[in-house]
């Protein structure tokens, strides 16, 4: 099993656009890639079309049914905001050991390269007590983390990898995902983090054509 854990910077950076396309670059190669987001909130349940598990299943060419979204993303809740929080509001709790053991038995079940997608930033809640820099930690698996390119991220991405250094947490890549409509170039994001983290693989994906950068992302990651 070969098992990654898809963080990033903060909310709506680009974690799902990361982990579809993977997902299709790896399938198209006839791996039998998976992928697992098990919690996830801003989900309408009676409108699920466009949320980050519908792009998932349709990456893994699978239909979004009650049954395939309870698959790949158990733990739904409606309120755009941290998963304790939008647990709150509907009077439940997020149970974090039941996400961790489900985390390591789609890991160990995984027939392929297999991706954990995590909850907005590296340092998001996940429960009251937990961020998703504790779920990666319990789950023990090397990260790849997604920054955007809007003014601000080179800060914001220094940050995470900094945390994540520091926790001793493996870092297999950094994906640079073009923020729309975003004046800071890519290089320049790539180049900043490289003064500081000189060893860290960093592929830059371009919204109007990221294959390259993707088939680049793909195969470091597999090595």
């Amino acid at each position: 099993m070969t098992g990654f854990f898809i963080t990033a910077t903060g909310t709506d950076i680009g974690k799902t656009f990361v982990t579809t396309s993977l997902l299709r670059h790896w399938r198209n190669q006839g791996l039998a890639a998976e992928a697992f987001k098990p919690l996830a909130s801003g989900l309408d349940p009676g409108n699920p079309a466009g949320s980050d598990p519908a792009e998932i299943l349709a990456a893994l060419g699978q239909d979004v049914t009650p049954a395939s979204l309870d698959q790949i993303s158990p733990w739904r809740f409606r309120a755009p905001l941290a998963p304790n929080m939008a647990a709150a509001l509907e009077g439940k709790a997020v149970d974090y050991a039941a996400i961790i053991d489900a985390c390591q038995q789609k890991l160990a079940q995984a027939p392929g390269p297999m991706l954990v997608e995590g909850v907005g930033g590296l340092m998001a809640p996940v429960d009251d007590d937990r961020t998703v820099l504790d779920w990666l930690t319990a789950l023990d698996l090397p990260s790849i983390v997604v920054a955007g390119s809007y003014l601000g991220s080179i800060s914001h991405t220094l940050t995470a990898l900094t945390v994540l250094k520091d926790r001793g947490r493996p870092i297999a890549a950094l994906a640079v995902s073009e923020t729309p409509g975003a004046t800071v170039a890519l290089e320049a994001v790539e180049m900043a983090v490289k003064r500081h983290f000189p060893d860290l693989p960093v592929v830059n994906l371009p919204r109007a054509d990221s294959r390259a950068g993707v088939a680049a992302l793909a195969a470091l990651l597999l090595g």
